[in-house]
This record gives structure tokens, C-alpha cells and sequence, in this order.
């Protein structure tokens, strides 16, 4: 058995070779939530449906997000009504008094749906409508991912982080911002002061979440800043993951990060932004899979490989090292 926590792209990446070490019936995906938006009324959970979509068969491999071969006429007829009447574009975060009204789990991450600021295509935003309007039926999240799941036939179990509200939450000069409005909207700008995990310590793991830590974890090459951040905030998840076997795959080559604002976040909450900060990120794990060509040491198992992941096979060699890893220390 073994569990893998994902966030972003990197651990997705990884899951495409998982089948060649660990049996998909014994697998369990558990997802960051702390970057979920409703917008225009919509819950859209980015890091489940990576792995939704990955596991489905259906994922956009060339931007590692949506559904491959989706049309946008929705958001283009979005975009031209906003057009039309000067309707403001870009991120519009609802007032403070709307963060906090209307359905729980979307509290502090609520945006306008006007010349909406993420691209969303038309079958993507199938999935967005069917969440949404499970949960308003009385649905948890982690009953409407699984019946998601279930829709898009995956063969692992795939959990929310929790079922309750964890916004990512980022603290620049410019004042703070939701992570999707820092990252996809303005590319990574401004400066990162530190990261917030709003809500995160009244919040629960998800029924099942506890359990699967019990078994062997995974941290994929994701950010560990806002992709695994945000689950190690909630009261429980690292206590679970200081009592198991943990290996960690670096999303670093030495201080350069693959993809994403994986180094600056590092720094701005205090680790040095790179693979040997790792050590200090994840201080509860047993082992790592780092670069061939990185000098970063542990005082910890490290087994070395080729870590970039551009297709299946070399997903394939990554999970080879992880499972060689997790012979060192089980």
C-alpha cells in the first residue's frame, strides 16, 4: 500500500509511472485543497482535478492542467460580454463580507466569474458545475470527488486534503492575494512576504486521509511551499507522516526549481530554496530521490537519478528510485 500527496504538476508527473511499483487498487492520491477557487459560483478544485484528469486518461499533457482537445467557447463568450460593456477583467477577489457568506467550503477564496481570470474550458467546467451542485445537494468534497472518480474511472482512491475550507493565502507588499491570482494571474508577481493557510487549524483531514498516511507516503516533486504547505497545516497530517515511511522526491535541480514559484516561496517562509531545503521542509521524511547532478547531501538515505519528467518512461525511472527508496528504510 502506498499513498502519494499531490499538488500542482510535479506529483502527477510522477503518477503516470506509479503502476510499474505499486498496484493502482493499493494506491491512494491524497490532493492539496488550499488552492480552490469558486469562481462565478463554481468550486474548481485545480490539484484534484489534475489527478482526476491524469487518472482518467483525459488530461492536457502539454500544460499539465484541463482536458485535452477541450474547446473554450464559454470563456471566450465570457470575455467578449465583458468586453462589450467595459466590464473590468482580471482577478476580482469579492469583498471581505462575501468571503465568508454563501457555502462553507469556498470561504475566503471567492472571485467574480466576469471576464473570469482563469481559463476554464467546456468540458473542465462540466466537472466545476457537477461538484458544485453535489455539494449544495448536501455532498462532502470528498463524496463528490469520489463520485468523480468514479465518472472518470480511476483505478486509485483519490481524498481532498479535508472537507473543510483551507485557503493558500499569500502576504505581498501589494497586499495579500489568493494563489491563483498571485501565480496565474500575475505571473509570480510581486514579492512573496510569507504564506497563510487561512483556516487551516480548525480544519479536519478528510475521512480516510488519516488512514492512508499510516502507510507508506509519497511527497511527489510539487511545491512544497503551496502544494504540500497547505496539508501539513491541518491539524493531524504531520503527526501521521512523522509516525510512517516517508520518501520525498526533490522538485528541485539543486537551487533551480523545475517548474512553478517553488524557490521564491521557499524563501519567503524561512528554508533555503533549494534541495537541501528539503531537510528542513520535510523534516519528518525518511529518505529522498534527488537529481544525478545534484551536489545537495542529507543525512538521510538518497538514492540519485535523472528526476526530470517530460513522459511516461521517465516517470517510470523516478518511481524505480522511490521504490528503491523505500526499501532503504521500511
Amino acid at each position: 500500500m502506498v499513498t502519494f500527496l499531490s499538488g500542482g504538476t510535479g506529483t502527477p508527473k510522477l503518477l503516470d509511472g506509479a503502476a510499474v511499483a505499486f498496484s493502482p487498487s493499493e494506491t491512494t492520491v491524497v490532493a492539496n485543497t488550499g488552492d480552490d477557487v469558486e469562481l462565478g459560483g463554481l468550486l474548481v478544485s485545480p490539484d484534484v482535478d489534475t489527478v482526476l484528469f491524469q487518472g482518467g486518461d483525459v488530461l492536457d499533457r502539454e500544460t499539465w492542467w484541463g482536458i485535452e482537445g477541450d474547446t473554450h467557447e464559454t470563456n471566450e463568450e465570457l470575455m467578449a460580454l465583458a468586453d462589450a460593456v467595459d466590464l473590468p477583467g482580471g482577478p476580482q477577489y469579492l469583498d471581505e463580507a462575501k468571503q465568508t457568506t454563501g457555502r462553507e467550503i469556498a470561504a475566503w477564496r471567492r472571485f467574480s466569474g466576469v471576464a473570469e481570470f482563469m481559463t476554464i474550458g467546456d468540458r473542465d467546467r462540466a466537472v466545476h458545475i457537477t461538484r458544485t451542485s453535489l455539494l449544495d445537494q448536501g455532498y462532502s468534497l470528498s463524496e463528490a470527488t469520489e463520485t468523480l472518480a468514479d465518472a472518470f474511472g480511476l483505478e486509485f482512491d483519490l481524498l481532498p486534503m479535508s472537507d473543510d475550507p483551507v485557503a493558500s493565502l499569500v502576504h505581498t507588499p501589494d497586499g495579500t492575494m489568493h494563489f491563483q491570482e498571485y501565480w496565474v494571474a500575475n505571473r509570480g508577481e510581486p514579492t512573496v512576504e510569507t504564506v497563510e493557510f487561512r483556516g487551516a487549524e480548525t480544519a479536519e483531514p478528510a475521512p480516510g486521509v488519516l488512514e492512508a498516511l499510516s502507510e507508506t507516503v509519497v511527497l511527489g516533486p510539487s511545491n512544497p511551499v503551496t502544494s504540500i504547505g497547505p496539508m501539513l497545516a491541518v491539524p493531524g497530517i504531520a503527526d501521521a507522516l512523522e509516525e510512517t515511511t516517508v520518501v520525498a522526491v526533490s522538485p528541485f535541480l539543486g537551487d533551480e526549481a523545475f517548474s512553478g514559484p517553488a524557490a521564491e516561496l521557499m524563501a519567503a517562509v524561512g528554508y533555503e530554496p533549494s534541495t537541501e531545503g528539503l531537510a528542513e521542509a520535510y523534516a519528518f521524511a525518511d529518505a529522498f530521490v534527488i537529481d544525478e547532478g545534484d551536489d545537495a547531501t542529507f543525512e538521510r538515505p538518497t538514492v540519485r537519478t535523472d528526476i526530470r519528467i517530460d513522459e511516461p518512461t521517465d516517470a517510470e525511472r523516478v518511481i524505480g528510485a522511490v521504490d528503491e527508496a523505500i526499501g532503504l528504510v521500511s
